[in-house]
């Protein structure tokens, strides 16, 4: 599949009005960043999400991930200078932009936002990093970049 099938398979998967390009899966996401060297993979959890429960690691690829909190921690409330810190990390609207959170939910209003304010390519990876609780409420274990296999390290 090329990379412009997976983006058309990635608008059907999020639907339509989604307000963004579409969601990935974690491994379409690693595709994604392996092939196309102007992508960029954006983890918006809060620092206590960074350093306890980790971190995606493209070191493989010869790349690091950039880290811009969608909600501020303690209060969650939603970080008011977003924008700002990505264009202070040079993320561009012309780039294809890879959103990550723990399952998928802020990544989809952090995709949705920066769609709202002109980029173009701005994805969800649907399931995030630890993706959703399983029957003994872990997560981590049934989808997500850590269940899926996908390199990641702790601090």
């Amino acid at each position: 599949m090329s990379l412009r099938s997976l983006f058309e398979t990635a608008a059907a998967r999020a639907g339509e009005g989604a307000g963004y390009a579409g969601d990935v899966l974690p491994d379409e996401a690693w595709r994604i960043l392996s092939e196309d060297v102007n992508a960029l993979l954006v983890d918006v959890r809060t620092q206590p999400e960074w350093g306890f429960v980790g971190i995606p690691d493209l070191g493989p690829l010869g790349r690091k991930p950039l880290f811009v909190a969608w909600q501020v921690f303690p209060q969650m409330a939603v970080n008011p200078r977003f924008t700002e810190e990505l264009a202070a990390q040079g993320v561009e609207a012309e780039r294809t932009v890879l959103f990550m959170c723990r399952s998928g939910g802020r990544s989809a209003m952090a995709a949705r936002a920066v769609t709202g304010r002109g980029f173009v390519r701005a994805f969800n990876i649907a399931e995030g990093f630890e993706g959703p609780l399983d029957a003994a409420k872990h997560r981590g274990i049934v989808a997500g970049w850590k269940a899926r296999g996908l390199p990641w390290i702790q601090a």
